[in-house]
């Protein structure tokens, strides 16, 4: 026996004598007491006890004889034929705390009604109870390893319902035929492992979190300082989910994504999303956005990143956001879809349904991979918007297609990318192109002329006049893909991916509240020059970073007058130092106080090149003038959100009200 007082089993490190039926354990013979504490010192490897003074028994009868139980315990309390409850519940929760002080576990049997289904009796059993039979031909047999736990234990407390209308204990036998479960094992008996509220909540908090079932177990053990005062093991942690995830699979993934849709239009009055079913009303494509991705878009939409590439769910259906950068240089999300697949129906429907989210205002760019629908898509919605390519997908495809050359040759890549960003003009990137070509014997190889024949979505020399924030790639897509990867796997439910994704945006956007709060506390401190202190108080410091080092550039430039006509003032700058020389012409309107340069650079990225401080700075310019700062580069861009512009997306919503009866509209996934 323990200290507890509780029965132990025949292998026990306390020995055999103490379980003995004839043996007999006096609490206030002080010999008795030190064998017990012996005992419980050598064990001391296996269990933790600690006995502070000799425990008071009581003798319980079982098959195998007489033993004692510590009732020191204030929660202990036997039995008693007459004992009242105002609930069978009250008195099922009474019998399972005396069973977890004596070490058995605890099994709702039989049960008698009225004729209004209201329970009469009761009669809880050990779970050890009753005997194994012999199934009939036919039953499914039993698993191989299952053990046969039945002793035909008589042990059980019955209750029935008197005229007070409470229930009472009517009988009870304390005697069990088995050996009773030691303090250290209490735990692992199936009555007595419960999750209580307050350790579901945590638990859904911590997976909402993005943590595994495994460390979300281990963080609630060591919550709990060690897995011994759990009343729950992984297995039953694993059930609950379950049985949660059964839960919400009620309605289909169809409703559960149906209430959360509508969940967030009352939570978020300016939350958009919209459904396409197909002829037999199924849901097909789905499109979402809340009020701040519209805002967002509102700052930042000049120029969106689109990739469809990550696959969800076992099915297989691709997750489309359009992203942005913010005026961090952050990625920042506009929306997102879920399609059926990626056919150019798929995709008009989305952009169509895109651009009716923002209020019909078009992205100036789009960049996005080399694919066909997508590119038809984009032509039909949105003509006027300049499609460009991922450089980074071309060069995956290049080494693809162009494998023999890659490894042939030690400087095509390098050719290759001269094409692609350093040519200052259509003429020049046509000599390279060509140069190329005949050199590495190309002409018949049908990928490079595919590839030529849409040069003006990749070739950097035909584009640099379109403003791109300094993006040539679809990574802002793939990065915040690969982010969702990390929280998802494709065979998880499509509520867990609307979950994560709202915990995903709610990340980005606390990154962004702490740049904003950094950018508010101060300016750089190396500002050695009127100009750099004007950047340094307007810009973000993330592009003031930029401008900078674009700005210290044009120590290493010269700058060489050619001339007026009229207003117009013609320099031409040579820079690059002791490296490569690159020759641009800058020319500056003293009229409209404007200035730009052959490098287009402020077209392309938004800050101004070196060739123009140069030519400033020889002109005595001190100050840049405040339209090249760009809006969306400042550090009040957000503030400076008209109201006209709030209440057009706002009154535009407003004026979308969709209507779906999600009880009865399945989903493809």
């Amino acid at each position: 026996m323990s200290a507890d007082g509780i029965v132990l089993p025949s292998d026990s490190v306390f020995g055999d004598d103490l379980l003995s039926p004839s043996s007999s354990i006096d609490p206030h013979d002080q010999s008795d007491n030190d064998s017990i504490n012996a005992s419980v010192e050598s064990a001391s490897q296996f269990e933790e006890y600690e006995i502070e003074k000799a425990p008071r028994f009581e003798e319980l009868e079982t098959e195998n004889g007489s033993i004692r139980v510590s009732v020191d315990s204030p929660e202990f309390e036997e039995p008693k034929i007459g004992k009242e409850f105002p609930t069978d519940l009250a008195a099922y929760e009474f019998y399972n705390m005396y069973a977890f002080h004596i070490g058995f576990s605890v099994r709702k049997e039989n049960v008698r009604k009225n004729r209004r289904n209201f329970n009469t009796m009761r009669f809880f059993s050990c779970s050890k109870a009753g005997v194994y039979r012999n199934r009939p031909k036919g039953d499914k047999p039993r698993k191989r390893n299952e053990l046969d736990t039945r002793t035909d234990c008589k042990a059980h407390m019955k209750i029935n319902i008197c005229k007070k209308g409470v229930y009472t204990i009517t009988s009870f036998d304390p005697k069990h035929k088995h050996i009773l479960a030691t303090p250290s094992k209490r735990r692992f008996l199936k009555s007595h492992k419960v999750m209580n509220d307050s350790q579901k909540a945590i638990a859904d908090v911590a997976e909402s979190a993005g943590l595994k079932p495994k460390q979300i177990y281990d963080f609630m053990a060591k919550q709990a300082r060690g897995r011994k005062h759990l009343t729950f093991l992984p297995d039953d942690y694993k059930n609950y989910l379950r049985s949660k995830r059964m839960h919400a699979m009620a309605l289909g993934d169809a409703g559960a994504i149906m209430q959360y849709l509508q969940t967030r239009v009352k939570e978020d009055p300016s939350f958009y999303y919209a459904l396409q079913v197909d002829e037999d009303d199924l849901i097909t494509n789905i499109f979402w956005a809340d009020g701040r991705s519209l805002l967002d878009y509102d700052c930042f939409g000049d120029v969106i990143c689109f990739d469809s590439t990550y696959k969800t769910n076992e099915y297989g259906r691709p997750f489309a956001p359009f992203v942005g950068v913010n005026h961090h240089k952050q990625t920042v999300v506009f929306g997102a879809g879920l399609l059926y697949d990626e056919k150019i129906s798929s995709f008009e429907w989305l952009f169509q349904t895109f651009m009716h989210a923002v209020g019909g205002k078009a992205p100036r760019v789009i960049l996005t991979d080399q694919d066909a629908a997508m590119s038809r898509a984009i032509a039909n919605v949105w003509p006027n918007t300049t499609h460009r390519l991922c450089v980074w997908h071309m060069y995956q495809n290049a080494a693809k297609h162009l494998s023999h050359v890659f490894n042939g040759s030690k400087s095509f890549e390098r050719d290759f990318s001269n094409c692609v960003y350093d040519c200052d003009d259509e003429e020049e990137f046509l000599e390279a192109w060509n140069d190329m070509i005949e050199k590495y014997e190309l002409s018949q190889n049908k990928w490079l002329t595919e590839l030529f024949e849409i040069r003006k979505k990749w070739a950097l020399v035909y584009g640099r006049q379109v403003f791109c924030a300094d993006m040539k790639s679809t990574q802002r897509s793939e990065s915040f893909n690969s982010i969702i990867k990390r929280y998802l796997r494709p065979t998880q439910r499509l509520l867990d991916f609307f979950n994560h994704y709202e915990r995903l945006l709610e990340e980005r956007r606390d990154a962004e509240l702490l740049f904003d709060f950094r950018a508010s506390q101060g300016i750089p401190s190396f500002q050695f020059s009127d100009m750099l202190k004007q950047a340094g108080a307007i810009l973000t410091p993330t592009v003031y970073k930029v401008f900078q080092a674009e700005y210290m550039r044009f120590v290493n430039c010269e700058a060489h007058y050619d001339g007026q006509s009229e207003n117009m003032h013609k320099y031409s700058v040579i820079s690059g130092g002791s490296g490569k020389k690159k020759r641009c012409t800058v020319w500056y309107d003293s009229m409209e106080d404007s200035i730009t340069c052959s490098c287009l650079k402020f077209e392309f990225v938004g800050v101004q090149c070196c060739h123009v401080t140069k030519v400033l700075d020889t002109m005595n310019i001190k100050l840049l003038p405040e339209k090249y700062y760009l809006k969306r580069w400042r550090k009040d861009a957000k503030s400076l959100i008209s109201k006209v512009s709030m209440n057009r997306i706002l009154s535009w919503i407003s004026q979308t009200v969709t209507v779906v009866c999600w009880e009865f509209i399945p989903l493809f996934f």
